[in-house]
């Protein structure tokens, strides 16, 4: 029986930036994470949108936020996605900014043992060209 040829890992898919989301690759960019917020409801919203998904005006703000919060639950991935190969087994985790959004991020520097929910945790980096940081997060401890 012939073996099948290793496939070639793809390269991970970066994001384009655009007229809504260009703030907040700009402030990861240098290590800030960004987000809207919306002074009339007093409330902050993740992923960038040009109205504000509480009152639907168009008067979002982007502030720096802390990027501390808490893991709200995660998964441990063993089948990679596009970009991923070589790195399982991996964590995906929804993340409770302290600023009372979640995001959904990979957990770097944790091993899928080392995982709790509740766990507080930090927002990183990491570089994946010129132009893109991308969010991950990371155990405070």
């Amino acid at each position: 029986m012939a073996e099948t040829p290793a496939r070639k890992p793809l390269p991970r898919p970066l994001p384009t930036p655009c007229h809504t989301t260009k703030p907040f690759w700009e402030a990861a960019r240098k290590g800030k994470l960004a987000l809207q917020y919306d002074p009339l409801a007093k409330r902050y919203q993740f992923w960038p949108r040009p109205i504000s998904v509480v009152t639907g005006q168009q008067n979002l703000e982007w502030r720096i936020v802390s990027g501390l919060g808490r893991v709200y639950s995660y998964t441990i991935t063993h089948v990679p996605t596009a970009g991923f190969e070589g790195k399982t087994p991996y964590i995906v985790a929804l993340i409770e900014l302290d600023e009372g959004v979640r995001m959904i991020a990979n957990m770097i520097n944790v091993r899928p043992e080392g995982m709790n929910i509740g766990m507080r945790v930090k927002v990183d980096f990491e570089k994946l060209s010129d132009e893109i940081n991308f969010f991950a997060f990371e155990p405070t401890e």
